[in-house]
């Protein structure tokens, strides 16, 4: 039997690795507790939301010097005011719809079959992207149109969806609305700071009366192994999204649902 420190390992490193990949953290975590018996109770479940805050520090610390470059500038400088009021329209849309539908979304669409065909669409929807001759007209996410933000904030509501992703459903959005990979890329982790950071406290409040010295330290191991992987793929995908598209995370989302259709269909 699995010990609860390698379990907590080794959903850190799932947690890491897709969080900012358009591949669905939120899906291959589910589909992980159902074919390999990760997360099987209220526990677990509420450890995979908790462990995103290792991922966001990974952006935090990555874009620390640019992030507390806008924060300062923001005091005299429109520019990153608008930046910042930006990001927080984009997350505005998000906020909205969790608080009206977030419990019927995780009630009616928390499957894995749900999952499993979101990853297939999702990946038809990458390769088609990756194919067309898109004219990017904006380059640097920090100055993206108002209402550029706000229809980026409306795109990741769809991650609400298990197998979407959220970061690929708000890089598709940046780029067909005129950013380039690179740009969108970096708007998606700098919308996933306040996101995520939301979801972490809003779940830790609601878990804290079970939470014992025993969780808090598989939490602090996840976190660690979250914050680590994190910052090793994030440098990895802008370099190599920039060079190459997105035809390798597409096939990588048809595989998995592929995969997960077929075991669901043989009752696993």
């Amino acid at each position: 039997m699995m010990s609860d420190s390698l379990r907590a390992v080794l959903l850190g490193i799932i947690e890491g690795v897709t969080e900012f990949l358009p591949v669905s953290s939120t899906g291959h975590l589910l589909l992980a507790e159902r074919f390999f018996g990760l997360g099987e109770d209220g526990f677990w479940k509420s450890f995979a939301i908790l462990i995103q805050l290792g991922a966001i520090l990974a952006i935090v610390a990555l874009y620390f010097f640019k992030l507390t470059r806008v924060a300062i500038g923001a005091l005299s400088n429109p520019d990153d005011r608008r930046f910042i009021i930006g990001v927080l329209i984009a997350f505005l849309p998000a906020v909205v719809i969790g608080l009206i539908a977030g419990k019927y979304i995780k009630a009616l669409l928390f499957d894995p079959w749900v999952v499993c065909f979101s990853l297939i669409v999702g990946g038809a929807i990458l390769l088609w992207v990756d194919q067309i001759d898109l004219k990017p007209r904006e380059h640097d996410a920090t100055r993206y149109p108002l209402m550029m933000y706000l229809w980026i904030g409306v795109a990741q509501c769809l991650a609400m969806i298990p197998g979407v992703s959220r970061s690929g459903a708000t890089i598709v959005a940046a780029m067909l609305l005129g950013g380039d990979k690179r740009s969108a890329a970096e708007f998606s982790f700098f919308l996933a700071i306040p996101t995520m950071v939301g979801a972490f406290v809003y779940d830790f409040y609601k878990s804290r009366a079970e939470m014992t010295s025993d969780h808090l330290g598989l939490i602090a191991i996840g976190f660690v192994v979250s914050f680590v992987t994190a910052m090793i793929v994030v440098k990895a995908f802008l370099g190599y999204v920039t060079r190459h598209g997105f035809v390798l995370f597409a096939w990588w989302r048809v595989i998995v649902g592929t995969l997960g259709l077929i075991a669901l269909a043989l009752g696993k």
